[in-house]
C-alpha cells in the first residue's frame, strides 16, 4: 500500500527552546556531535538522560544537545537544513519530511550501514522501519516509542450522564448534546495547533472509505481529494463542530502547553483523540486521574456502513533519527556509534516504559510486569499488532509544502470557514508538490 500505511505522526511539545547541554560534561574536548529534540514530559528527560549516558561513557565523543517546542523545533529544523546547519542528528518523523531530505541531499543513506549492523536492525520492530525508507533505502534510525491515537475518555463523566463509551459514530453523536446538557465539554481539542484537528479527519476517512482514500492522495492520484467519502468524512466533521461537540473556544487551545490535556483530568471535557504519549503527561500532571481508575481509552470507533476496518490505526509507529550529510566524517561516527548503543540499550527501553510508553525496541514487554501502567502498554501493543493499516500522519506523509496548506485548510474548516468542495479543491491544488 505504500509508505503512510506503516508510518509515523506529529507528536507534542511543552516550552524551548530549551537548556544545551552534553557536550563537556563527559571529558575533554574530544568531537562533539550536536542533537536538537522536543522538550515535552517526561519523553523529554528519557531523551535527556540517553545522551547523557553515551556522554558519560564516551568522552571522547560528546553529544551536545538543545531541546525545543513542537512548533518552534519544526520552524527551526527546516530553516535550519535549507541553509545547511542542521544538527548532526537530525529528529523527526520520517515520511514525507524525510523524502525532501533526501531529495536535497541533507540526510545520509544508513543502508549498508544497517546491513553491516544487522543487529541494531534486528532489535527494533520491523514496522518502525517503513517511514524510514524511501525509494527502498533506509536515511533515518527507527527510535523512542509506538504511539497510536487513542480515544481517551474520563470515566466519572460517564457515570455523571449514566452511558457507555461510544461503539459506533452514531453513539457520539447521541452522546453530544448529552455531555452538553450536563455542562461538561464531549471533546477537548487544542484546535491552535492544527494537527490535532487533523487526528480526526484521519481516523474519519479510514472508517467510512478505508486507508485506500488517503492512499490515492499520498500515490498523486489527480482530484483524490474530491472521492465521495472524503467529501462525507469532512461533512460528518463538520456536522459534529456545528452540534458544539468540542470544548467552546478550542481554536484557542494549545497542545503544545497541554492545555488540551488538562480539560480532560480536570472534568471539563467527556472525551479526548489525541496520542498515545498524552497517557504519560496525564499521568504526571492530572493528580489521581489516572493513578485513580478514571481514564479510560479505546481505539476509534466504526462508522455504521463504513468500509474501513475498526481495527486500523493512525499514529506513530516510531520516531526517526537521521545523520546529517553536512556532519564532519567524526560527528557521524558519534551518530552511529549512539543509534548502536545507548539509543537501544535496555535502559533506554525500561525508561521509555516507565513514561508509560511501548519502545520500539524489541522484548521491551519484559518491562511490563512491574509497571503500574501494564494495561494500558499491553492495550497499545494490541492495537500496533493487530491492526492491519497503522497509517502514517497525513502532514508528515506528505510533503512539507502539501503539508503546509493541509494544516491551514483544516484550521479553516474546523473554523467553518470553508466547507468539504472548498476544502477539498484547495487540496487538490497542491496534490504531488
Amino acid at each position: 500500500m505504500g509508505l503512510p500505511l506503516g508510518a509515523a505522526l506529529a507528536a507534542c511539545g511543552t516550552s524551548g527552546p530549551g537548556t544545551t547541554g552534553g557536550g563537556g560534561q563527559g571529558g575533554s574536548g574530544g568531537a562533539k556531535a550536536s542533537y536538537w529534540f522536543l522538550s515535552t514530559e517526561p519523553q523529554e528527560g528519557v531523551r535527556r538522560r540517553t545522551a547523557e549516558r553515551f556522554n558519560q561513557a564516551n568522552p571522547d565523543g560528546q553529544i551536545e544537545f538543545t531541546t525545543f517546542q513542537n512548533d518552534a523545533f519544526k520552524t527551526k529544523i527546516k530553516t535550519a537544513i535549507g541553509a545547511g546547519e542542521a544538527p548532526t542528528i537530525i529528529w523527526g518523523w520520517g515520511g514525507g519530511g524525510l523524502r525532501s531530505y533526501v531529495q536535497a541531499g541533507q540526510v545520509e543513506d544508513l543502508t549498508s550501514w544497517f546491513d553491516e549492523n544487522q543487529a541494531v536492525k534486528d532489535a527494533l520492530f520491523p514496522s518502525s522501519f517503513g517511514a524510514a525508507t524511501v525509494d527502498g533505502k533506509i536515511y533515518a534510525m527507527p527510535c523512542e516509542t509506538m504511539q497510536p491515537i487513542v480515544l481517551y475518555y474520563d470515566k466519572r463523566a460517564f457515570d455523571k450522564i449514566g452511558a457507555q463509551p461510544p461503539e459506533s459514530w452514531g453513539d457520539i453523536m447521541d452522546l453530544v448534546p448529552k455531555f452538553n446538557a450536563a455542562g461538561i465539554a464531549p471533546f477537548s481539542l487544542g484546535g491552535q495547533s492544527r494537527w490535532t484537528n487533523m487526528m480526526w479527519l484521519e481516523f474519519l476517512f479510514d472508517r467510512l472509505g478505508g486507508p485506500e482514500v488517503f492512499q490515492a492522495v499520498f500515490d498523486a492520484e489527480k482530484d483524490a481529494w474530491s472521492h465521495p467519502d472524503s467529501i462525507k468524512a469532512l461533512t460528518m466533521m463538520q456536522d459534529l463542530i456545528k452540534a458544539d461537540g468540542f470544548i467552546k473556544g478550542f481554536s484557542s487551545v494549545t497542545a503544545d502547553s497541554n492545555a488540551d490535556q488538562a480539560l480532560l483530568y480536570t472534568g471539563k471535557a467527556a472525551m479526548m483523540l489525541h496520542g498515545g504519549w498524552t497517557y504519560g503527561s496525564m499521568k504526571q500532571d492530572g493528580g489521581d486521574f489516572v493513578s485513580g481508575g478514571n481514564l479510560g481509552y479505546m481505539n476509534f470507533p466504526p462508522i455504521d456502513g463504513g468500509k474501513g476496518d475498526p481495527g486500523n490505526t493512525v499514529g506513530n509507529p516510531g520516531q526517526y533519527m537521521s545523520i546529517s550529510s553536512k556532519a564532519t566524517p567524526e560527528q557521524k561516527e558519534i551518530a552511529k556509534k549512539f543509534f548502536a548503543t545507548e539509543l537501544i540499550s535496555d535502559t533506554s527501553a525500561k525508561e521509555w516504559v516507565e513514561t508509560g510508553a511501548v519502545p520500539v525496541i524489541k522484548g521491551s514487554e519484559k518491562h511490563f510486569g512491574n509497571s503500574e501502567d501494564a494495561d494500558f502498554l499491553n492495550f497499545v501493543v494490541g492495537i500496533a499488532n493487530n491492526a492491519k493499516v497503522f497509517q502514517q500522519s497525513w502532514d508528515q506523509a506528505l510533503s512539507p509544502t502539501a503539508a503546509e496548506v493541509l494544516l491551514d485548510n483544516i484550521a479553516k474548516l474546523f473554523q467553518l470557514s470553508i466547507g468539504p468542495e472548498d476544502f477539498a479543491s484547495n487540496m487538490n491544488a497542491v496534490i504531488g508538490k
